[in-house]
């Protein structure tokens, strides 16, 4: 296996958003990395499989594990029974350790337990009111409540994906036109009231540094998320880190208009593309298909679509062949390696990702592969680990 798919991993963070100098720490700290994921996938393993799969020498990988264990990172576990010769202890992650997973969206917020593996251990859905100062407090009642029903997991913090971009210096959101409440000051009012550090971004940034964490991307290639939830948001990972831009609104592709007489977005434009591929835009759809059926759920819009609906099937094939119309225009304006899809669209991607591809492949300047996150419609939730665990403050070495 070649190691390149860790770069936030180990006992110190590593930071994606600032550069890093070159140090005599580096080639540790990359074989540090490699070995901690290894585990991560590979758990429950010894030693010696370590030493195999990752060809390190057994004494590097050693004094790895030693650092992860001290670290509290990684637990030894039960020993394996050979027919000769010492018997290898088996290392695992130390699934007490986890942090607060916020999901926030414009009328509920999802607060989950995630470990570090990403397993989401528990999870809450909390309806908020309208006023932001009682939303709030919602939230920070539901995290609480969360931490005393999950007491014996060690909390390392919070981390919180928001459906808008945020000023991280003045801990604010900046835009965020489906919100209804104005977030502001949320990170500072969130620590006070828990006590735990809190780490906050862009819904799609998060889950593109998750991407990157989990190893499902090799933090190498450059690569585009696209999140499909209410509206549409992305993250673009490039050279080794995520581009935000000025005032951190780099890739709102979202508000990019795709129909000139379409229907008016939040953003004051018409026909933007989130109007146009959301999961607001399939709820339109199958309204517009099914006018007496009633307005279902998105949710329960992709349950008719799987079980053949005409409707929902209608409804979710042309919300497909414009997501595909706006990854288009990503492939044509970034080049990535790949584009990356979050959301609950991704359970019915047998159906939308057929639609989705014959439409980038359109383009005759790029056409990158387009797959869904593994467990798409959990992996806002996943993303917290890659929030909470990568350094954003730059002492990671």
């Amino acid at each position: 296996m070649t190691p390149v798919l860790l770069y936030a991993f180990g006992v110190k963070r590593f930071s994606f958003t600032r550069k890093q100098t070159a140090s005599n720490k580096t080639p540790r700290q990359i074989n540090r990395n490699l070995i901690f994921n290894l585990i991560r996938m590979r758990q429950p393993i010894s030693r010696a499989d370590l030493a195999r799969v990752s060809g390190l020498q057994r004494s590097t990988v050693s004094l790895i594990a030693e650092e992860l264990i001290q670290g509290k990172w990684v637990l030894e576990g039960q020993t394996a029974r050979l027919p000769r010769g010492r018997r290898p202890t088996f290392l695992q992650l130390n699934d007490q350790r986890a942090v607060i997973a916020l999901d926030i969206h414009p009328v509920q917020s999802a607060v989950a337990v995630v470990d570090l593996g990403g397993r989401v251990v528990a999870q809450n859905i909390v309806v908020l009111p309208d006023d932001s100062g009682k939303a709030l407090k919602t939230i920070i009642s539901a995290i609480k409540n969360m931490m005393v029903a999950n007491k014996d997991k060690s909390f390392d913090g919070i981390g919180i994906s928001l459906p808008g971009r945020a000023d991280p210096g003045h801990e604010k959101l900046v835009f965020a036109p489906n919100l209804r409440w104005p977030a502001l000051s949320i990170k500072t009012q969130i620590e006070k009231a828990t006590g735990l550090r809190v780490e906050m971004d862009n819904v799609a940034n998060a889950c593109a540094l998750s991407e990157v964490w989990f190893g499902d991307s090799d933090g190498l290639h450059d690569l585009v998320v696209v999140n499909v939830a209410e509206g549409i948001g992305t993250g673009i990972f490039a050279n080794g880190q995520l581009l935000r831009g000025d005032g951190g609104m780099a890739g709102e592709f979202g508000h990019v208009q795709l129909e000139q007489d379409g229907p008016v977005c939040a953003c004051g434009n018409h026909g933007c593309w989130e109007m146009m591929a959301s999961n607001r835009a399939g709820l339109r759809y199958y309204s517009e298909s099914a006018p007496n059926r009633g307005a279902p759920t998105f949710e329960a819009l992709l349950r008719l679509a799987q079980a053949g609906d005409p409707a929902a099937l209608q409804a979710v094939r042309k919300m497909a062949m414009y997501l595909g119309r706006g990854m288009r225009m990503i492939a044509s304006a970034l080049a990535p390696a790949e584009i990356v899809v979050v959301g609950d669209i991704t359970t019915v991607w047998h159906i939308a990702g057929p639609l989705v591809e014959e439409e980038i492949h359109r383009s005759a300047l790029s056409r990158p592969p387009v797959r869904p996150a593994y467990e798409g419609n959990a992996a806002r939730l996943r993303s917290a680990v890659a929030l909470v665990m990568n350094e954003e403050a730059g002492d990671s070495e």
